[in-house]
């Protein structure tokens, strides 16, 4: 019988997780790769620092690729701290089983799919070492049914570690990665780390966005530089990789996130906005010719 799954007190015990959670033993070795025909491009959203606003600009990214069109699927693979359900106001939502499949939650056309779905409540840690992270994974690329889509967009946690080496080791061909940076230099630091580890496992890099890219005063539109300016810009030059643009910080966004409501959705006609778009409009047309990563 289809119904909704609710995962139970005790995530941490894959045997016991069928569907929802990795099942069995863990296997060690490079995993055989899934092939997902029916998603043309695998975009991962990357960052090699947290508090970047990484998920705000995947969140942001896969809703302005539906507004124009697109099927978008919005995977969140960031198991210690699932952002996506908060930034999209789908707390609480029940994932539904068909079989052995998982259909994914849905928003206004975006499917999501997030291990905050099956967690007993929001104050719930996942304590997982790698290879139950990599299961999950799996499961929710090759079980989760996407349909159709255009994009599928991957919100990975920060860094370079289990998450997105798994994201990379199991889709078997994977569009390219966006990198999400601030301008400062304890940032692009760890950021440019994110950049070879791209280089490192054949990802082509689409393109990096130097997120809260200077402050707009909503009420006079003066601009002053709180985390300085022209960080990432400066590291993709030096990089050899495509700069999608700056995004200005705009207060507005953290009534947003904390709301539920993308914020391409409630200030469209920001300034923050605008430089959104052309940053969406630069990587679709990069990613027309996804091999020119210049990476």
């Amino acid at each position: 019988m289809p119904g909704e799954r609710n995962p139970g007190s005790n995530p941490e015990r894959p045997e016991s997780a069928p569907g929802g959670r990795p099942q069995g033993k863990p296997s060690f070795g490079p995993p055989p790769s899934i092939e997902l025909p029916d998603i043309e491009k695998k975009i991962l959203i990357l960052s090699g620092k947290g508090g970047v606003g990484k998920s705000t600009v995947a969140v942001n990214l896969a809703f302005a690729l539906a507004k124009a069109g697109k099927s978008v699927g919005l995977l969140d693979v960031d198991i210690h701290g699932p952002s996506v359900p908060k930034l999209l106001n789908l707390e609480g939502a029940a994932v539904t089983a068909l079989e052995k499949e998982l259909l994914p939650v849905e928003r206004n056309g975006l499917k999501v799919m997030s291990i905050g779905f099956l967690l007993p409540d929001g104050d719930h840690a996942v304590i997982w070492r790698g290879p139950l992270k990599m299961q999950l994974i799996r499961q929710f690329l090759s079980e989760v049914k996407w349909g159709k889509l255009d994009f599928l967009v991957v919100d990975c946690p920060p860094g370079t570690g289990d998450e997105p080496l798994s994201v990379v080791q199991l889709i078997k061909d994977v569009t390219g990665a966006v990198i999400v940076t601030t301008p400062q230099d304890v940032a692009i630091v760890d950021v440019r780390k994110c950049v070879k580890f791209c280089e490192t496992v054949k990802v082509p890099v689409l393109g990096v966005i130097e997120n809260m890219s200077g402050f707009v005063c909503p009420k006079c539109g003066e601009k002053v530089e709180i985390f300085k300016r022209g960080g990432g810009e400066r590291m993709a030059r030096d990089m050899g990789i495509p700069f999608l643009g700056a995004v200005p910080l705009d207060p507005r966004m953290v009534e947003a996130g904390d709301d539920g409501t993308p914020f391409l959705e409630s200030y469209g006609e920001s300034e923050t906005a605008r430089a959104f778009d052309e940053a969406i409009r630069r990587l679709l047309e990069s990613d027309s010719s996804p091999g020119a990563s210049g990476s």
